[in-house]
This record gives structure tokens, sequence and C-alpha cells, in this order.
């Protein structure tokens, strides 16, 4: 069995920023799916890359989130939001406030849907009657999952460019902490706690549904920053990773011959491609992170109590022990949908439905509307985010 070597060089994770081709040290990983790497803030940490192992990883409760925000633990970048908020789904589900979640981020919730496809035509209007080159990332793809979350909020529309202001810095993968990520959090905490109270609310959104729960005895427990850090952090972690997603699977349709030909010769198969979409995507940019609360034996190594574990989704979804031929698009892959693109496990993303009908409808009305969608630069002029939780490209020039 092999167990923590001492302290010396090892490979730095992450590995790179470029979202339009999975990382050679990936391949080089199969050999040592169980790997030793030195992370942005300078700690140990084990990289685990196999499909099999990254799912134990994510189902087995002896590997802890809640605990990687604990003080000393060894971290992979420094937090950016305070530490009782690393496990948010589980301190909401603690709240009582699942149901009104879960309720929120169902797609299928009364007028979401219509609202989405409004939306993404309208925001296609938008482009056509700037006339190309536009960018596919800050004129549609951003805007759109913004306008999402403050429909499902309930909040003013216009307010989503305020709340956007914050993400980049919040979502930092930083070796020191951030003052500026502090600041972001106080002020969004206090716009959120501000529209508890506000008689412009939208019935039925989110907000306005927690702000009705504060009338009720049996929440009596919750504060109102507890309310508003609900809304901070479905408007944060929600814009990130569904604009995220959306943003590398036009990647992918604008990079990726085999992706553009089969769903711009069929839009309706966008549909049907979501999972092998997300298989296929490289928008994590980082590992899903958990602390060891024991020892545990993972493949050949003996994973030591209070090491830090970082899953590697990419590494996980191009496993050819899980999906055979890992490189090649196929929409009808039986299994496309047991990708790890939303985690696993306890903290599997409860807005997974959601996530992906948002990027089904989009992606149908760009395909759709502008079949001759391509890249208005060579690739290699893409300038990609770095130190970041997601991979993105600061731009995305298109024509038609």
């Amino acid at each position: 069995m092999t167990t923590a070597p001492p302290r010396t060089t090892l490979p730095a994770f992450p590995f790179s920023w470029d979202g339009t081709r999975l990382p050679d040290d990936v391949e080089a990983l199969r050999a040592e799916p169980v790997k030793r790497v030195r992370t942005i803030a300078g700690d140990e940490a084990w990289l685990v890359s196999s499909y099999a192992l990254s799912k134990q990883v994510l189902e087995d409760e002896r590997f802890s989130l809640k605990d990687t925000s604990a003080p000393g633990a060894p971290r992979q970048y420094a937090l950016t939001i305070p530490p009782e908020v690393v496990n948010n789904m589980g301190n909401i589900t603690g709240a009582g406030l699942r149901r009104a979640v879960m309720k929120a981020v169902n797609p299928k919730a009364p007028g979401l849907q219509e609202w989405l496809v409004k939306s993404a035509h309208g925001l296609v209007d938008q482009l056509e009657r700037y006339g190309a080159p536009v960018d596919l990332r800050g004129d549609f793809a951003d805007p759109y999952s913004a306008g999402m979350h403050c429909h499902i909020l309930g909040t003013p529309q216009g307010d989503a460019s305020r709340l956007m202001r914050s993400l980049d810095v919040a979502f930092m993968n930083s070796p020191r902490s951030v003052e500026a990520a502090r600041l972001n959090w106080d002020r969004d905490i206090a716009y959120m706690v501000a529209r508890l109270d506000d008689p412009d609310l939208v019935p039925g959104g989110l907000m306005a549904e927690l702000a009705a729960l504060r009338g009720d005895p049996d929440y009596d427990h919750l504060t109102d920053e507890m309310l508003a850090t609900v809304g901070v952090t479905l408007f944060g972690a929600g814009v990130i990773s569904t604009a995220g997603f959306l943003t590398m699977a036009i990647v992918s349709l604008l990079t990726r011959e085999d992706v553009r030909e089969q769903l711009t010769a069929d839009p309706s198969r966008v549909a049907g491609a979501m999972d092998e979409l997300l298989r296929i995507n490289l928008s994590i940019g980082d590992g899903l992170p958990r602390i060891a609360l024991a020892d545990v034996q993972l493949g050949d190594v003996t994973v030591r109590e209070g090491e830090l574990v970082l899953v590697l989704v990419e590494g996980a979804n191009y496993d050819a022990e899980q999906f055979p031929e890992p490189n090649v698009f196929d929409p009808g892959r039986e299994n496309a949908h047991t990708h790890l693109s939303f985690g696993g496990g306890a903290h599997y993303c409860p807005a997974t439905a959601l996530g992906k009908k948002h990027a089904e409808i989009a992606l149908q009305a760009l395909v759709e509307r502008l079949p001759g969608l391509r890249l208005a630069v060579p690739v290699e002029q893409l300038v990609w985010r770095t130190n970041f939780m997601k991979r993105l490209p600061e731009r995305l020039p298109v024509a038609w």
C-alpha cells in the first residue's frame, strides 16, 4: 500500500485552462489514478482521476465536503465565501428550506420553460440586430443565465448585471484571501436582505417565498441574513454553473466538427445530446474537494484522515473503462447519463435538470436560428481565464 510521500516537488494542479482540449496530463494519470499533487494554495492533495475511484470518493461519507472549510484543513485554494457556506445545500436542508429551493429550481415550474424560450430567442434577436461579430458569452450565455436566476428568485431583471459583477471574484482560485470577495459578499447579502421587504418582488419567486416564512413560527430560527444567503448562493453558484456549461457547450459546437455536424443537421437532437455534451464538457477547472474523515483505502493508496482529496471530473468523464472511445461525441451513448459533471453522492447538484433544460433551449435556439454559426477568430486566439473554478473563454467572438 502507498502512503503519503514526504514533502517534495509535486505536479501543480490544475494542469491547463484551455477548454478546447483534454490536458495531456489526464491521459498520463491513467497509470496512476490516485496521484499526489500540489494545489494553488500550496497544500498537498490526492488527485483522483479514474471513474470508479472518483465515484467512490463522491459517494463515501468518509469523504467530507463540509470539512474542507475547517480551520487548518489543507486547501485547494483560499475560501472566497464564509466557511459555513461551503456546505450550502446541507445548510439549506438543515434549515428546513430544501423544499422551497427544489421547487424554485424545478424546470417544470409554471412558466419557466416558456420564459427560457422567450429569453433565448429574444437574445438571438439582439444578436441579429447587432450583426456579426458578437461575443456569444457576454451577449448571450451570461445574460441568459443571469436573467433565468433573477426570474427564479423573483428579483428585478434589471438587477442581474449588478449581481453578476461579484462573480468574477467570488469564483477565483487564489492562494490567499481575497478582500474583494468579502466586500462583494457583504454587499450582495445586504441586497438580498433588502429584497425580503421589497414590495415589488415577483409573487411566487423564491425570495418572496422566503420572505413569507418570516411570519411562520416554525421558521423562527432563521435570520434575514440566513434567508439572504440562500438567494446570494443560488444566484452565484447557479449562474456560474449554468452559464459555464452553456458557454463550453457552445465552444464544443464551434470547435468540434462531430458536434457541429450532428446538432446542426437536426436541431431536434439537441435535447437527447445534453448528457453527452456534459460528459465531454471541460468547464470544471478545478477538482471537487473532499477531506478524509478516516483512513480510507482508495485503489492502491491509503488516504489518511485529514488529507485533501480532489476528484478530477474530466478524468472520470473521459475514462475509457466507463465510456468506450471517450473522445468520440456520441449522443446515443447508453450510459452518457452516468457522467460526473454534476458531482455525485450526497452533494449531487440539485439543479441538474434545470441546468440541462437551460442549455438545451439555448443551444436549440442557436442552431435553429444561426445554422452558420462559427468562430470569428482563430481558435488559438481565444483567451482562457486562469485560476478560476470554471474554464471560460474571456470572449467568444462569432459570426454566422
